[in-house]
Formats: C-alpha cells, structure tokens, sequence
C-alpha cells in the first residue's frame, strides 16, 4: 500500500503528539512530589533550612531558564529533552540514598537544571514539527491536552504516593521517582525532530542574541512575551497555597485530598477545552481571564465548600488562559528563536511567581487565606478589563 503525502503527515503528526502526551504524563508522574517536604523533616531540616532549598530550586531555575532556551536554539531540542529528566531522576536518587542537607541541595539544583534543559525546548520542537506538518493551528488544543495529561498525572501520583510511601517508605517512593525519570527520558526519545541546528556554529550566545532581537523588534512578540507570565503567574503560585485555603473552608484534614482533586479536574478541564476557546480571539481571553479572576475573588472569599467549587471553576479558567496565551506566544515567534523566547516568558513567569509568594505571605499572615486569594484575583480582572479596551481599540481604528 502506498502512503499520500497527507497520509504521510498524519502519521508523523499522531507519532509527535503521542509522545508528547506520554512525555508529559511521565513529567508528573512523580511520587515524591506529594511526600518529599516529609522526606526532608525526617531527616532532621529545619523549617528554614526546608525554605532555603525551596530558595534554591527557583534561584537555579531562574539563573538558568534563558540560556538553556538559547542552548535549545543551538542544538538538538531533543536531545536536552533526553537529558534533563535524567538529571531530575539523578537528584531524587540522591535524596534517597544519602539524605542530608548537602544531597537535598545538590538534588534541587539537578531537579531544576533539568527542569531548565526541558522548558522551552518542549514547546519549540512541538511546534516547529506541527508547523512543518502544516497543523501548527492546532497547537493550542494539542497543548492543551498535553497539559491535561500532566495534571492527571499529579493527581494519580497524590493518589498512589500514601499507600506506596506506607508501603516500602521513601525509599520506593523514590525508586518509582527515579524509574519514572527514566522512562521519561527514553520516551523523549521518541521525538521526531527535522530542525537544522542552525545556531551550533556560532554558539548559544549568537541564539540567545537573535531571540532577544526579535523581541526588540516585533512588538506583537513582546505583547505575547508579558502576557505568558501576566496570566500563568499568579495562579501558578496559588496552587501551592490550596490546602490551606481548603482547611480554612472548614474542611477535615481527611477529605482535604479530595476538594483538592476536585479543584485539579477543573484545571484538567480548561486544559482539554482551551482549544475551543482559541477562535475567541482576545475577547475569548479576557472573559476567561476577567471571570476566573471574579470565580477566584467570590469563591475564596466565601469560606464555604461550595466556594471551592467556584475556585475549581477560576483554575480550569486560568489553565485555558495559560494555554491560549503560550499558543499565541508560539504563532508570533520565528522558528529561529522560538525556544529562547519561550524561555524568556518562563524567566517572567518564575520572576512574577516569587513575587506574588512573597506578597501572599503578607496579606494571609493578617487576614487569612481567603482575603490573600481575593487579592491575587484582582490582577486577573484588571488584565481582562484591559483585554477588551484592547479589543474595542483595535475594532474603532479598523472602522477609521
């Protein structure tokens, strides 16, 4: 039997998202992420010797971020997508096997050396193969349900971590860690990538320079630059926070696991629907962004189970945000920078999250969970209110 052209396409296409689904899932599906704040207090850390590694982990994401997407635009993109879970599973290995202070740094400082190596170059090579493929118009849905896989895949990993930590402790919680890192790896393998290296010769200065330029030069590209760290942000940093909010409603320390599997479905939902909401326009963004902003602002403030439910309905609304606002970011960027780009938004985006950790800190130690909630939402409502003044300009000089 002979293949069509299109027929060719669609198979190298299904093979790209695929592997990007089981990638994504693997990324996540990582059992000592619900316990290993238990691992380091076992081992005698102090709570602020448990911060300063939490310090540490975003320090080496930040100073790292940006020249690794540069990196990305000089070499193999799958290659960096190879390594960085190996060195994430080569950190967990060492928490495991001599857990001290000295392993929990140089862990943390591996974990985000390989989180640095994949972001970035994760949303280059996809898109610049689904461009390749001509489907790059539905990247928004296909990350989307990329996004979806990795949430299910912490959902499942809070779910299986107690009775496995109970089990064989945290020594197989970290096996099945550093396993799971593995497979990661083999399954970036996988990727097909067509790319010429095209920055190789002159280094990832030369990449790195060539990305930023662009930025400087496109206005539409620096539109999309903020508007990644301005939607992913602050919410991003409000997960880490929902227990407590949770707690707070009044909710026993025993069903706490599930109201927090019920806010997590309703981020896997905005993810597997974000590419509907793509032919919206910015219209469609700045409902989404406004009315999670609102949902956020109501539900948080109301101290109630039923309130939390409005919260699950803010996140799904903020992931579909999230991922709307990368796909736009992609489509605006040349293939030649596109991983050092993307890279300069996640730099924005750790910037603005390490912010708002310390803002969320002032407002909940004097008014609680629920009012620093309310006021994370508010950025939310100005940013969509700003998104439709942007829309009726853009309509009124249209009809000049």
């Amino acid at each position: 039997m002979t293949l069509t052209p299109t027929r060719v396409g669609d198979v190298r296409v299904r093979r790209l998202t695929t592997t990007l689904y089981g990638y994504s899932f693997l990324e996540e599906f990582v059992l000592l992420y619900p316990v290993y704040a238990l691992l380091f207090s076992d081992a005698g850390l102090s709570v602020w010797q448990i911060s300063s590694l939490f310090a540490l982990w975003s320090v080496t994401a930040v100073v790292l971020e940006v020249p690794s997407g540069a990196w990305a635009d000089a070499v193999s993109r799958r290659l960096l997508l190879v390594v960085g879970p190996l060195l994430t599973g080569a950190g967990f290995a060492l928490w495991v096997l001599v857990p001290s202070y000295a392993a929990f740094a140089a862990g943390f400082v591996l974990w985000g050396t390989g989180g640095a190596l994949s972001s970035g170059a994760l949303e280059a090579l996809v898109y610049d193969e689904m461009e390749r493929g001509g489907v790059s118009d539905r990247y928004a849905r296909v990350l989307g349900r990329a996004r979806a896989a990795g949430l299910i895949a912490v959902m499942a990993a809070m779910g299986l971590a107690g009775p496995v930590l109970a089990w064989g402790g945290h020594a197989a919680v970290g096996a099945a860690s550093v396993l799971v890192c593995a497979l990661a790896s083999v399954t970036a393998s996988r990727f097909p990538e067509h790319r010429v290296a095209g920055g190789v010769r002159e280094g990832w200065t030369a990449a790195l320079r060539g990305g930023l330029r662009e930025a400087r030069r496109d206005r539409s590209v620096r539109g999309a630059l903020l508007l990644v760290p301005a939607v992913a942000a602050v919410w991003g940093a409000l997960d880490e926070y929902t227990p407590l909010l949770v707690r707070e409603a009044g909710v026993g320390d025993a069903v706490v696991p599930g109201v927090l599997l019920v806010i997590w479905g309703g981020a896997t939902a905005g993810s597997l629907l974000a590419g509907e909401g793509e032919r919206f326009g910015t219209g469609g963004l700045a409902v989404l962004v406004g009315g999670g902003g609102v949902a956020l602002a109501v539900g948080a403030l109301a101290g109630t189970v039923v309130g939390l439910l409005l919260v699950a309905a803010a996140f799904g609304a903020f992931q579909a945000a999230t991922v709307l606002a990368e796909a736009r970011l992609q489509h605006r960027i040349e293939a030649t920078g596109r991983a050092t780009l993307t890279s300069v938004a996640g730099l924005g985006t750790e910037l603005v999250t390490l912010t708002v950790f310390a803002g969320y800190a002032v407002v909940a130690s004097g008014h609680g969970h629920g009012a620093a909630f309310a006021v994370a939402a508010v950025p939310y409502v100005v940013l969509g209110a700003g998104l439709v003044v942007m829309v009726r300009f853009r309509r009124a000089r249209a009809e000049v």
